[in-house]
């Protein structure tokens, strides 16, 4: 197990500190509602209990955020010191990962208390009138301050697991990951919040106030879930994309510099956000048939015999067989299918032509081409990336359909595009072009 490192844990006992004193004005002050301190706490910690112990089997944790509305409705609701202190319980019966429970629970303590305690303050700032009140006359003109105090919300709880990471992977904030997350969802949760405030403050109290949190619950339950499918879905392409470049060292990196490529020509093309995603896992998956091709036959010194290349070339339906069975790929099946077909027919596996190769198998075959070319493997040098859009426009109209093409050398004369070496081996065998065309990866 590895352990937290001492800086990470200096941090997280400033944060203590830091919240503690934050916190210590309410105990002097008559004015705080120590009832609605208790009972948003309490709310709070019950909501957190789920992800806690055996209770997290039938009650699944559905992530951070999930009742940031009720810390939310306590900075509307009560003076900064006072609104400190209601994450604190459930921070405290939270679940905790390993090692150090008991430091991550402090720390969650804290962060998400200062984070509070920061937006009661910007909101008390900034709100019109001297109370918290939340009557009807209070609107619109409350709106701008409760989003002004989520966004300090998520600005201060922001950077405080930056720093803490920045301390216990000893790297700068924002090295590894975005700095900020984004403030939209932090937003949603304020304006959740601020229905709970004017609930509470009016004539139905509490009650009607918390009748906010089951739809709050069911929908960031399913926010969860999909991400949580989506990171799956990643986890799967790469283990895949893995295994390829681990079976065919000549050719790593090719599958994802294609998705990449494929990305560049989707977007010239003006194509949707879901279509971009599906051509960018066609060309990252686009030889995963090649776990089909015996190894000797990918690695093998010198050029292939009539054989071997009939064997190389049934990698495109070893891939549509390989992933069939993974329903989220869908379209991307097909692509990796029929990437190697040609505008003129005289491609395979079933020498389709013109419009009948479906479109992500046209954009894929481009980009396919493109990084084989521009790639310095252990046999060839790298052509230079305007050679290589050059050999790709004297093929158009016969092996690549020329939209796709135009669309590739417009973004890659706007964007540019790094070369790389695929691989370190140093194997000499001879270039391996495709089938009467441009050499593919």
């Amino acid at each position: 197990m590895t352990a937290i490192p001492k800086a990470a844990r200096a941090v997280v006992t400033g944060a203590v500190l830091a919240a503690g004193a934050c916190a210590a004005p309410a105990a002097g002050d008559p004015a705080v509602p120590w009832a609605a301190v208790g009972l948003l706490a309490a709310v709070h910690a019950l909501c957190e209990l789920p992800s806690r112990g055996t209770a997290a089997g039938r009650f699944p944790p559905v992530g951070a955020g999930s009742f940031f509305p009720v810390l939310l409705a306590a900075a509307f609701l009560l003076p900064p010191p006072a609104a400190v202190l209601v994450a604190a319980p459930g921070s405290l019966v939270g679940g905790a990962e390993e090692p150090g429970p008991r430091l991550r629970r402090a720390w969650r303590a804290a962060r998400l208390g200062l984070a509070t305690g920061a937006a009661a303050a910007v909101y008390g700032r900034l709100r019109p009138g001297p109370e918290r009140s939340l009557g009807a006359a209070d609107f619109p003109w409350v709106l701008a301050p409760a989003l002004a105090a989520s966004l300090a919300f998520c600005l201060v709880a922001a950077v405080l697991d930056a720093v803490v990471r920045a301390a216990a992977e000893r790297v700068p904030p924002g090295a590894r990951r975005p700095l900020l997350p984004s403030p939209a969802p932090h937003c949603v949760h304020g304006l959740a919040g601020l229905t709970m405030a004017v609930l509470w403050k009016s004539p139905y109290g509490a009650p009607a106030a918390l009748m906010v949190l089951p739809p709050v619950y069911l929908s960031c339950r399913t926010f969860a879930r999909y991400h949580r499918e989506r990171a799956a879905h990643q986890a799967t392409v790469r283990a895949l994309v893995q295994a390829v470049d681990l079976k065919d060292p000549y050719t790593r990196g090719h599958g994802e510099r294609v998705g990449r490529a494929s990305v560049l020509i989707a977007r010239e093309l003006g194509l949707g956000e879901d279509r971009l995603e599906t051509v960018r896992l066609a060309g990252t998956l686009h030889d995963i048939g090649k776990l089909g091709v015996p190894t000797r036959v990918l690695r093998k010194d010198g050029p292939l015999t009539p054989a071997e290349r009939r064997t190389v070339e049934l990698h495109p339906e070893y891939g549509h067989e390989i992933v069939r069975g993974i329903g989220f790929l869908g379209e991307v099946r097909e692509a990796i299918l029929h990437h190697h077909e040609r505008l003129d027919g005289t491609g395979y596996p079933y020498g389709l032509a013109g419009e009948a190769i479906p479109e992500a198998a046209r954009v894929v075959a481009v980009a396919d081409a493109f990084d084989a070319m521009t790639s310095t493997r252990s046999y060839r040098r790298a052509r230079p990336v305007g050679e290589a859009l050059e050999e790709l426009g004297r093929c158009a109209g016969t092996q690549f359909d020329p939209r796709m093409v135009r669309a590739l050398t417009r973004a890659v004369q706007r964007e540019g595009w790094q070369t790389a070496v695929t691989s370190d081996e140093a194997v000499p065998p001879a270039a391996r072009p495709g089938p009467r065309g441009v050499p593919v990866g």
